[in-house]
């Protein structure tokens, strides 16, 4: 396979470039560097300006067909915009959840009334989402979920609990899994539901991390409601359609989010050489095999993205990424020593964080089963006798 860029997708990194070279001065030179995973609550308002001057500009949604507000932009260059984006630290993106997921999720499974509603609003970045999936006793073993949904008139009615939402203090709608047939087997019960956040019958409680932040949440259904339209998929048939969710979120953003891996390495490198850590062969040798997990993680990531979205074989980004990355925490932490269990030493926040790499967005257990099952074909998982 030729992991080379195109000279078409070459001018569209330039493009992309001094796009982003001209835009962000002024007021949004400032929000250089801001947010991102873990530090989502810095410099929210800034950032939500920021990705309406992107939206008013074009730039959201790139990845999404013309007809639905989007620029139709291929694979690889949705891997250069992601890069380069990256590149010049430009603010963490607030619209994630609406341009990544539940937008491509309304596009595959929605109707045209949805996508009609709910499309422009993410493109224009006026309506912010969250996603509600995992549950106290249903992260990993989602079809676990005891939310529930019942139909009254012409309103769905939610009860339940939602944990590790991220952004859910910001966010005026939730993709929330709900257990709509209580008898039928785990996998077949659920549906799939859009639910406005401002409304009685919601609470929000954040939840103070180990790095101080609180960028994920519990979000709390006690009679919350929902038009009956605002369903995706068929009644009881969610499944399919979070599954087809889960899938978009292992697609082209991976590749910015490397760009920032190479910066914490570079970082790491610089230490190693300002405290003499680098004369150490231990350390010389675990600093070559992160920047060569750097490189095989990025032409991985690029052979596996097929037809625009990733298959099963995706879940081996994951797995790889989110394990190395919690190597590199633990290799920034022995490269300044001591030092670096004070308060606020560099990098500490990025070694505390990476803890939860292995867990959030589907756990390594959970990414190992994926791989031997979908993409390998292996027996099952043995089920425990009823």
């Amino acid at each position: 396979m030729d992991l080379r860029f195109s000279d078409e997708d070459e001018a569209f990194r330039r493009e992309v470039r001094e796009y982003l070279e001209s835009n962000l001065t002024s007021e949004f030179a400032e929000a250089r560097g801001l947010g991102g995973p873990g530090r989502e609550e810095e410099g929210f308002d800034a950032r939500l300006a920021w990705e309406r001057h992107l939206a008013a500009d074009g730039w959201t949604c790139i990845g999404w067909p013309k007809e639905y507000g989007g620029r139709g932009a291929t694979v690889t260059q949705q891997v250069v915009f992601h890069e380069e984006y990256a590149r010049a630290q430009a603010p963490g993106r607030v619209g994630i959840f609406g341009e990544g997921l539940i937008g491509p999720t309304i596009i595959a499974f929605g109707t045209d009334e949805q996508r009609k509603r709910f499309l422009p609003p993410i493109v224009n970045a006026t309506e912010l989402w969250c996603q509600g999936y995992s549950e106290p006793d249903a992260g990993s073993d989602l079809a676990n979920l005891k939310t529930v949904a019942e139909r009254d008139g012409d309103e769905w009615v939610i009860s339940g609990q939602k944990v590790w939402t991220s952004l859910a203090h910001w966010a005026d709608w939730i993709f929330v899994l709900c257990r709509t047939d209580r008898s039928a087997p785990r996998h077949r019960g659920i549906s799939y539901l859009l639910c406005p956040m401002g409304q009685p019958g919601i609470e929000i409680r954040p939840i103070v991390q180990v790095t101080g932040s609180s960028e994920f949440n519990e979000v709390f259904f006690d009679g919350a409601r929902t038009p009956v339209e605002n369903i995706v998929g068929e009644v009881n048939g969610g499944w399919r359609v979070a599954m087809g969710t889960l899938a978009f979120e292992r697609g082209t953003m991976y590749f910015g989010q490397q760009i920032g891996f190479e910066r914490e390495l570079a970082e790491i490198v610089e230490s190693a050489r300002a405290n003499g850590a680098i004369d150490d062969p231990v350390v010389r040798d675990r600093l070559v095999r992160a920047w060569t997990g750097l490189r095989v993680m990025r032409f991985h990531n690029l052979r596996t993205l097929r037809d625009g979205e990733p298959g099963p074989e995706a879940s081996i980004n994951k797995l790889f990424w989110s394990e190395w990355h919690r190597q590199l925490g633990d290799l920034a932490m022995d490269v300044q020593g001591m030092g670096a269990t004070l308060h606020g030493a560099p990098l500490q926040w990025m070694f505390l964080f990476s803890r939860a790499d292995t867990i959030y967005a589907g756990s390594s257990e959970i990414q190992r089963n994926i791989v031997g099952e979908r993409a390998l074909g292996l027996p099952s998982e043995p089920k425990p006798a009823p």
